[in-house]
């Protein structure tokens, strides 16, 4: 019997690419084996940030780009600019025979790749990874799996009811084998602290921080991440601030959270997932996101969640991180996936439009 060729789409940015990467790596092992319910026709990339394309330059066919980050950029021209990348989505997507968008988290390339499949009539599964806070568009996919049972009902609650839980996050599984082929090359030296500026912090919260770390009076490495390198190096050096190094905006962060002795981080979900699966003494910044799935993993995980004045009060050498069953249910999770693409329903109904104002409701406290 000759199978369906499935060409497929993946919109992605730097940790939706690290979260989707385990999953192409077993649908390549099953297609090669003959063991998938249809054949791999292309795999293209919708990407936001070219961090993300170089993640996924071995596992993709084509890749087009859809827009960058906005932090940073004045709130007169976001309407312009997300129409725009919206356009670059529809364009990638048009005339390419796709028959299935696979998108990832709750950041813009999801909004613009989502509402461009709709307009083309492109079937859509969407991983949610953050819960309490989903980019309003995911009502129009037609299926969404999350990382737990206990979010199945959050997102009930919004109106959506085509959701699967998947059991666990497919990025612990990349972690693990980059951890496995890191080489004693890839190694840092050794130093006190790495603070990692995610987006969970607000630029006018960024000088207070960093006189939180510079009074722990360790050598400390700052990954500015949603910040531009030359903003925290001005407040580095106008504080003479000499304990603290800034790397370049954009590191590879494993080999770094290898080599230090406590990791302070103002992030989500894909910093979370790497902290504890390496078991790394870490504090997560509690930030504007109160409620967020990132907060509930890290809390398990043995991660003290603390507002930023309370940085110092935490006793660091008490700190005990454990992956727990992080890896195994991963595993289960990139299975639970690969059978939902075996049997997907091109044709389930989407949530709809009422929904998707019931879930922007629901942002509003984050703007």
């Amino acid at each position: 019997m000759n199978k369906k060729s499935l060409n497929i789409a993946i919109a992605v940015e730097i940790a939706p690419a690290k979260t989707i990467i385990p999953v192409l790596d077993k649908l390549k092992e099953l297609d090669a084996n003959d063991k998938l319910n249809f054949k791999i026709g292309k795999i293209i990339a919708l990407y936001h940030g070219l961090p993300a394309k170089d993640l996924l330059e071995n596992y993709c066919n084509e890749f087009y780009s859809i827009g960058e980050g906005r932090r940073g950029t004045p709130k007169y021209k976001l309407p312009f600019l997300i129409f725009r990348d919206i356009i670059k989505s529809f364009n990638a997507l048009k005339g390419k025979n796709i028959d299935l968008l696979i998108t990832v988290g709750n950041a813009g390339d999801v909004r613009k790749s989502i509402i461009a499949a709709n307009v083309l009539k492109i079937p859509i599964l969407h991983i949610e990874q953050d819960i309490y806070n989903p980019i309003e568009v995911i009502s129009q996919a037609n299926l969404v799996t999350v990382p737990d049972n206990g979010y199945v009902d959050i997102l009930n609650s919004y109106g959506l009811n085509n959701v699967r839980n998947i059991n666990g996050y497919p990025m612990v599984k990349y972690v693990s084998d980059y951890l496995n082929n890191l080489t004693i090359e890839n190694i840092k030296e050794k130093f006190d602290i790495l603070v990692v500026l995610g987006g969970d912090l607000k630029k006018n919260e960024v000088p207070f921080l960093l006189n939180q770390i510079d009074q722990l009076n360790r050598k400390t490495l700052i990954a500015p991440y949603r910040f531009k390198k030359n903003f925290i190096q001005g407040l580095v050096n106008s504080n003479n601030l000499t304990q603290i190094t800034v790397l370049d905006q954009y590191v590879d962060l494993i080999p770094y959270l290898r080599s230090t002795k406590l990791l302070v981080y103002a992030a989500g979900m894909g910093m979370t997932i790497e902290a504890g699966l390496m078991e790394v003494p870490s504090i997560k910044i509690e930030g504007f996101h109160k409620e967020h799935a990132s907060v509930d993993l890290a809390k398990s995980l043995g991660i003290p969640v603390v507002k930023l004045e309370d940085i110092n009060n935490i006793d660091i050498d008490s700190i005990q991180v454990s992956s727990i069953n992080l890896l195994e249910n991963s595993e289960i999770a990139i299975d639970e996936i690969i059978d939902i693409l075996n049997n997907f329903d091109f044709t389930a109904k989407r949530s709809g439009l009422k929904v998707a104002k019931n879930i922007w409701n629901v942002r509003k406290i984050y703007r």
